[in-house]
């Protein structure tokens, strides 16, 4: 049994002032894999007090020196991405192969990204050529609490830690207490990297206790959190009070509009996306909106590609899929599944209950519905599993009002030959990111949402600027720079 019951305060572990033991469960197994203390509002109090402390003297840190210390964490990240790997695999049951790639992959491309942005932004800039006198400065927002979830663990530690460290804010990290040993090892590369006492701190504990406190806390300046809407919404009221600023990247119902024009990988491509990860993404496409002229080829062929996808535990390799995280998530999406066999959608990949050989862990059947109509829960609900709904739609202008009826606005795609096409889907489709035939976006491209999907955005220079106050100066003296 792995024990981590200390919190990483001011550049040491300490034992909790007010802590509680919390297993982690291996989902594979169902089985406990380490304990961790879950803190209270003692904790949180003294990592905020600690990175408080600390903010005057990283803020004045120059730019070039703090750029450089997270240039030494990719390097530590770098030699040490298999005991990464091995820890997400263990904890949230991201099979090893993809634990490997994609999981510490997400890692350092960000922190690259933002290496690379913040070499070429000027934090102190001119405001124009007409006005010597007047700059613009850019300085860290101060204390953030930084609030991240268990389904892309290291994606979203690095894409928080590292904007706020180039930045100058100084930070307390509560990693999902579901998956929290990455996030362990993670504050060892911190200290291992060479960051001053109280620029980094990590407490662990659950929303109600340790995020409700950083929330809410007087002497947090931001709080940037990733997780459910539900969540978001709770931390957004949390947050009122002191009137901080609240960075949200919440909840999605993607569509993945097929055109009949759309190239012959388009459903495979689309299937696929939407089972990584276990379909435990915020930005999976999990609602495939189909071509009336195609449709029923569609249908077919997502149900064949489906029906390959094979599921295993994490720990051994290959390119299955592994368990959804917990008991909580597998009965939610054995609910849903159940919901949408009742209000008439047609099954055509997967269904109720484990996948034939797996009797324990948390292991769902890769399922794809056809038939589905707007009305339906399934349609509507982010599943957070590997659950596919297949639409119908008539022309464009139907395509483009099915896409945009949800309450989210994270990510939507687009699968057409036609060049125009693409542009006017790119301006209509209500989402703050939009990827068509299977390209991805560039490294550094801002990644958030729009409506109940959140607000602000994370990666590259656009990441960097959620840190970021902006300072209006007159009366500069461009003589003594």
């Amino acid at each position: 049994m792995i024990e981590k019951k200390q919190f990483y305060i001011n550049g040491a572990w300490v034992d909790p002032i007010d802590g509680r033991d919390c297993e982690v469960i291996d989902p594979s197994t169902e089985e406990p894999c380490a304990v961790i203390s879950l803190g209270g509002d003692a904790d949180a109090d003294s990592a905020v007090a600690a990175a408080k402390a600390a903010l005057p003297g990283w803020m004045a840190t120059p730019v070039a020196d703090r750029i450089a210390l997270v240039e030494k964490l990719l390097d530590v990240y770098a030699a040490k991405g298999e005991d990464m790997a091995q820890a997400m695999t263990l904890e949230m049951g991201a099979p090893i192969d993809m634990s490997r790639t994609s999981q510490v992959g997400a890692g350092s491309y960000h922190l690259k990204n933002f290496i690379r942005a913040a070499k070429a932004f000027d934090f102190e800039a001119p405001f124009g050529d007409k006005f010597p006198n007047d700059r613009i400065l850019y300085e860290a927002v101060g204390v953030a609490a930084l609030i991240t979830p268990w389904n892309w663990p290291m994606n979203q530690v690095t894409l928080k830690v590292g904007a706020a460290a180039i930045a100058g804010c100084t930070m307390v990290l509560k990693p999902s207490e579901e998956s929290p040993l990455n996030a362990v090892l993670f504050a060892e590369m911190m200290h291992e990297a060479g960051f001053p006492p109280g620029v980094f701190n990590l407490v662990n504990g659950d929303g109600a206790g340790v995020g409700t406190r950083l929330s809410s806390h007087p002497d947090v300046d931001m709080v940037s959190f990733t997780g459910s809407t539900r969540a978001g919404k709770l931390i957004s009221k949390a947050a009122a009070d002191t009137l901080k600023r609240v960075h949200l990247e919440l909840g999605g119902k993607g569509a993945n509009l097929i055109f009949a024009d759309a190239d012959e990988k388009a459903v495979k491509r689309g299937v696929l996306h939407m089972m990584q990860n276990s379909g435990q993404s915020c930005n999976a496409p999990s609602r495939m909106i189909v071509e009336a002229s195609v449709y029923d080829h569609v249908v077919e062929q997502a149900a064949e590609v489906a029906a390959k996808v094979t599921v295993g535990p994490a720990s051994q390799e290959g390119r299955h899929i592994g368990p959804v995280v917990n008991a909580v998530q597998w009965g939610k999406i054995q609910d849903l599944i159940q919901k949408g066999i009742d209000e008439g959608a047609r099954l055509v990949a997967g269904g109720l209950g484990r996948p034939e050989g797996l009797n324990k862990g948390f292991y769902v059947r890769p399922t794809v519905f056809a038939d589905v109509t707007p009305d339906m829960t399934i349609a509507r609900e982010e599943i957070f599993g590997p659950v596919l709904s297949i639409m119908k739609f008539e022309d464009e202008a139907q395509a483009i009002a099915m896409a945009n009826d949800t309450p989210y606005g994270l990510t939507n795609y687009a699968q057409t030959a036609d060049g125009a096409r693409r542009n006017r889907l790119a301006r209509q489709l209500r989402s703050g990111m939009v990827e068509m035939n299977g390209l991805s976006r560039a490294p550094g491209s801002p990644f958030g949402g729009m409506k109940q999907s959140g607000n602000g955005r994370e990666g590259g220079i656009f990441g960097i600027h959620d840190f970021l106050e902006i300072k209006a100066v007159a009366g500069w003296d461009p003589d003594a720079e």
